[in-house]
């Protein structure tokens, strides 16, 4: 088995990937809101920019936003199971949905809000790898508002075994390939669209552009770290001062704050 260096769930390699060829996102994102490709009318990218300040952010999202046909969508993949996902998930409807809201609008305008999940590990306790949460009152099930829309497809779950005719589960089988031959094996099933797919990531992949993205990014991150590092450093500094204005012993305050005995000395 020939691992991927890049599958089809690196946020990078995601949006580099669907900006660029804007009309596979318009087929992915019919796929997984269940409507007609041939319906969509209106179809615009509200984000496609990739800032490189803040590519290494603890919060950097490269999650891609767009106007379907007057609704606001957000497309996310989540790889790391960091526990908090249902409530950022949540968390990301509201900023979208409040952000739609036009200076002096009125409320009734917003635009109907929906976050696509896709993750990478599962999330819910049921079998399904699919569910859609709205607003619906407890007893009666009678929704409030076709306003608030949240998808989760979670990869885990899909089965192993796609029918070629399955579009959706053929996309999402993509998303959860993790080796050349998981590619392969979707692509030997001779799907046109599947095959444009695989042909713009396998372009994707080997580009310049996603390198530089991975190393800029990294950079963000080397230097997140190292700030953090000082400030950690800094705290501990001021923290062995006080320890030793007190008259505590060298060597318990090192053994506390974990900096060196010559580093103490030379406070």
């Amino acid at each position: 088995m020939t691992k991927l260096k890049y599958k089809l769930t690196n946020d990078g390699l995601f949006k580099l990937l669907f900006v660029k060829y804007p009309d596979l996102l318009k087929r992915l994102v019919a796929e997984l809101l269940g409507i007609p490709y041939e319906s969509i009318e209106e179809f615009v990218i509200t984000n496609p920019e990739m800032q490189p300040e803040t590519l290494g952010g603890k919060f950097c999202r490269l999650d891609i936003n767009m106007k379907v046909d007057g609704r606001c969508v957000d497309l996310e993949v989540q790889v790391e199971d960091e526990k908090d996902y249902v409530e950022r998930s949540v968390f990301y409807w509201a900023k979208d949905f409040t952000a739609a809201l036009p200076k002096a609008g009125d409320y009734v305008n917003l635009p109907p809000t929906i976050v696509i999940s896709i993750i990478a590990f599962p999330l819910f306790g049921c079998a399904g790898f699919h569910s859609e949460f709205r607003l619906l009152e407890v007893t009666r099930h009678e929704p409030l508002t076709d306003k608030m829309c949240l998808h989760y497809f979670e990869l885990p779950k899909i089965p192993k075994n796609v029918s070629k005719n399955d579009g959706l589960l053929l996309w999402l089988s993509l998303f959860g390939s993790e080796t050349e031959e998981d590619i392969q094996k979707i692509q030997n099933m001779e799907v046109p669209i599947m095959e444009q797919v695989i042909e713009a990531y396998r372009h994707v992949s080997a580009s310049d552009e996603l390198r530089e993205l991975e190393r800029m990014r990294e950079r963000a991150r080397y230097n997140e770290a190292a700030a953090l590092n000082r400030r950690e450093r800094e705290t501990l500094i001021k923290v062995a001062k006080s320890l030793k204005a007190k008259g505590m012993d060298v060597n318990e305050i090192a053994e506390i704050t974990k900096l060196t005995v010559d580093d103490i000395l030379r406070i």
